[in-house]
Order: C-alpha cells, then structure tokens, then sequence
C-alpha cells in the first residue's frame, strides 16, 4: 500500500448527499471524504446510487440535498449548484472516464485527446499534441495517434478516453465501470493503465466490479445498497472481516459468481 501524503482537508468532502428522480429516492444521507492520492473504489449491488453518486460528484447529476466540495470550491449545496462558469471550470480539475468511452469518432486518437487542452487549457497544436504522444505512450497506444476510433479495440477506446482525461491534468479522476462495456480478454489492459496512475499518486474514485482491482488497488472500499453507505473500510477488512450483513451476502455471490 502507497503511503498517502498528510494533508488537513480532504479533496472530496460529500455531507448528508441526497438524490432523487421523480419519486424515486437514489441516494440519501451519503457522508464520505476522499483525501489527496486516496484511491477510493465502490462496490456495491446494480441499482445500489454507485453510478449515480460518482455523477454527482461532477455535476452530471445535480444532487437536490447535502453538500460537495472539491478540490476546495463547493460543487453544490441542498440544491444549488455553482454558476455554470465555475462548474466548467472545476470540471477541469474533475476528470471523467465513462463506461461508454465517448471518443468523439470524427477526430482521430490525437484530436480526441489534443481537443480539450487547446480550447481550454489554450494550447498550442504542438503543445498539446507532445503532450498527447507522452500520455498515449504512457497508455501504451503510441502507434495508435492516428488511427479513428471505429478501428479500435474496447480496450485501446478506454485508455484512449483515460489519456483524455489525464490531458487536462485533472486533481481527480472519476471513472465509472470502466471495464463493463469490454470483453474479459481486454479489462486487464485498462485496469493496468489504472494501476500506474494509482502508483503515480492520482486521487481516483472508481465505481467498479472488478473485485480484483479494489481488493489490490483501492485506499479504502465502499460498499453501497439502496442509495448509502452500507460500510466502507481498508480493503483487507471489507474483504475479510466485513461487519455489516449486507457486505457479506453481496460479496460471498459476486466471488463466487462463476
């Protein structure tokens, strides 16, 4: 386990977050704090408020009750969110990895990831395309830089959309499910990519079910059902000694599935 460095405020502070759509209540009552180079992975059964809170947690989602700071400007409160000005720009800060990739499929590799650091972070084509190559190599696609998205694999598309997301130099990386959408053969390639930023001392909250990567990877695993926290812990205790019923039966069926 990396050792995290001190810091006196968490770079992810969630009180009393409440979420709902329609009727339906997603989430309530979520308390969490995610300190500088955590590596925070949430596990949980489908329909748990896994996705739903990572989205929140970029204003994708506005969530209606509690409070969200990161990186030390408040996202939203019971309600009320920043200006849109302030949102785009605390979304830099804030990157996102989807399950569904999101590559745009007219620009190639290198106009996928060059795009957002020249319109917003205003550099230079050649600025933004040398440090493109470094993240692409990083990745492990650097014969890739030219290629269209339709001619690659799942995996190659993920840590494509995952280099995008490092290009704006973000404070935070949020992925959700990043493997879900890959055949089995290729979550390996993706799951190494992040564990090296892991190791390199990214702060990441990554909802996932690759039970393997949070038992090995993760800070802290959270365990989500019914819209809370049923626990959260070091990964050695969740897996091995959980104290909640809940975090039991869920994992003794998802390790034992198949």
């Amino acid at each position: 386990m990396k050792t995290l460095p001190l810091s006196a405020e968490p770079i992810i502070r969630i009180r009393g977050l409440g979420k709902s759509f329609g009727q339906h209540v997603v989430l309530h009552g979520v308390d969490f704090d995610i300190q500088p180079s955590q590596v925070v992975v949430v596990i949980g059964p489908s329909g748990s408020g896994k996705s739903t809170f990572l989205r929140c947690c970029n204003g994708l989602e506005l969530a209606e009750q509690g409070r969200i700071d990161i990186c030390g400007q408040t996202l939203v409160d019971n309600g009320v969110p920043l200006p849109e000005a302030a949102l785009n720009a605390l979304r830099e800060n804030v990157g996102m990895v989807f399950q569904s990739f999101n590559l745009f499929p007219h620009l190639s590799v290198l106009g996928n990831i060059t795009l957002g650091p020249r319109m917003l972070r205003g550099l230079s084509v050649a600025e933004a395309e040398a440090e493109a190559q470094a993240l692409l190599k990083k990745v492990g696609l650097s014969e890739k830089a030219h290629a269209l998205p339709a001619s690659l694999s799942g995996g190659q598309k993920q840590r494509v959309a995952i280099a995008r997301a490092l290009a704006m130099r973000p404070k935070v990386m949020l992925f959700d499910e990043p493997t879900s959408a890959l055949d089995p053969e290729l979550v390996g390639e993706v799951l190494q990519v992040m564990k090296l930023l892991a190791t390199e001392g990214m702060t990441m909250l990554v909802v996932t079910h690759e039970m393997g990567f949070a038992r090995d990877v993760a800070d802290v695993v959270v365990v989500m059902d019914g819209g809370g926290i049923v626990e959260s812990g070091a990964p050695a205790d969740i897996f091995t000694r959980p104290t909640q019923e809940r975090t039991r039966t869920f994992l003794q069926a998802v390790l034992t599935r198949g």
